[in-house]
């Protein structure tokens, strides 16, 4: 671990400038792991929270002995939330995941609890996408083999089986924030840009789509693949979907690890039929820097393998640090719960007149009808009031007078569809 949580800041001028809160914003508990971006903890020590950070991930019953206190957690790619962990987490209020992907998060445990879960799906968008062209050029020239043989003291000029990207064909599987910025990067150094994707999608500038897999797979000289994991997508290129890649052709993958059958693809390139491929993410990845690694890919030729480094620029990190930790604040301070990927979505205006209470609970009928039962027997005046459902949880969000907000937060408390209640300010 990253040493012990630092003192509880004392309250000073610039806490008491912020606004009031029903629990103390200097007691407010933030664990940050994985060498999360320092833009982030710039922002939460300006909430005045405290913070605890470490290095890398932590087992899961470490993570649990953690949860028992702290309010928020911050993530990025390696650690592993479970639901057995989240059980001990009582004060949880939110996870950040600093980063795209969730799927380390069990979702489903999170939003039963309460708990909702924020990413960052457009910082490291520039980043990824540039990093996807220069392995496109890279494969192009196997500018890989060729380092690699001047590093063992070997000079081989060669100009077979290297080619100008000029006029190729890209074929982009997910057209989304990355996928499209690629389409538009590729375009402008003269490729050709087809992409397919389960959505209908605007295309950027000339690209086009196209209405299958196996078209894109069967047109394009070089594939790139910028999907989510999910059931659908699990090994979603594999023996079949290769053998409909022209011949010759390069596959890169900066997406996620379990999209591509990895041994399929190592006899796809030892039998010549993929002349090379990039690859940045695998289906088991080391925790941490020091953990060696195998793969089916190495020590074969014109394969470029980098460690999950799509997003690990200065720039992408200190943007994924900002937007997360925004979002995180938010909800802290306001109850905002937009732009979770696993919680209903609101953005309720701050109204310093009045308190708000936040109130998560199961979603079955009669509930609004419960909660409204209460205000009317304490005679209370409603400010504002929104509700929004998904298919588990509710999430209430009321303005109210200040001289009852107490009384209201206690009773809504005492029902039996109530998963968390709290006072926001």
């Amino acid at each position: 671990m990253g040493g012990p949580a630092p003192a509880v800041p004392a309250p000073d001028a610039t806490c008491t400038l912020l606004p009031l809160t029903s629990f103390p914003k200097n007691k407010i508990k933030v664990l940050l792991l994985e060498n999360i971006s320092h833009t982030a903890i710039e922002l939460f020590e300006s909430e005045c929270f405290q913070i605890e950070t470490a290095p890398g991930a932590l087992t899961e019953q470490e993570l649990a002995e953690k949860l028992k206190d702290v309010h928020v957690l911050g993530i990025r790619s390696k650690m592993h939330v479970t639901e057995e962990a989240l059980k001990a987490a009582r004060r949880l209020l939110a996870i950040g995941c600093f980063c795209i992907g969730t799927n380390q998060v069990d979702l489903e445990a999170a939003n039963r609890r309460g708990v909702p879960v924020f990413n960052a799906p457009f910082s490291n968008t520039r980043s990824v996408a540039e990093l996807v062209i220069g392995e496109v050029i890279a494969l192009a020239r196997q500018l890989g083999d060729r380092s690699g043989e001047l590093h063992r003291g070997t000079w081989k000029k060669v100009a077979k089986g290297c080619y100008e990207i000029r006029g190729k064909t890209l074929g982009i599987v997910g057209y989304g924030h990355i996928g499209s910025q690629v389409g538009v990067l590729a375009e402008m150094l003269g490729m050709k840009v087809v992409f397919f994707d389960i959505a209908t999608k605007m295309p950027m500038g000339n690209n086009s789509a196209v209405a299958t897999l196996e078209e894109l797979l069967q047109a394009s000289e070089f594939v790139t693949l910028h999907v989510p994991l999910s059931d659908a997508t699990t090994r979603m290129i594999s023996v079949e979907q290769l053998k409909h890649m022209k011949k010759g052709s390069y596959l890169i993958n900066a997406s996620r690890g379990s999209v591509v059958d990895l041994a399929a693809l190592a006899d796809a390139l030892r039998e010549g039929h993929v002349a090379g491929a990039a690859v940045d993410v695998y289906p088991t990845e080391p925790e941490k820097n020091s953990d060696g690694f195998t793969t089916e890919l190495q020590g074969l030729p014109n394969v470029i393998l980098t460690p999950h480094i799509g997003g690990s620029t200065e720039e992408a990190q200190a943007a994924i640090g900002r937007e997360v930790a925004t979002s995180l604040i938010k909800f802290v301070n306001r109850g905002t719960s937009a732009g979770a990927v696993n919680f209903p979505q609101l953005d309720f205006p701050q109204d310093s007149k009045s308190h708000r209470i936040l109130n998560v609970h199961q979603n079955v009928p009669g509930v609004l009808r419960n909660v409204n039962s209460i205000i009317s027997d304490l005679d209370v005046n409603i400010k504002a009031q929104m509700n929004m459902t998904d298919s588990n949880i509710g999430y209430l969000v009321m303005d109210l007078d200040k001289a009852v907000s107490h009384e209201v937060e206690a009773a809504l408390r005492e029902l039996p569809t109530s998963i968390k209640t709290r006072i926001l300010y």
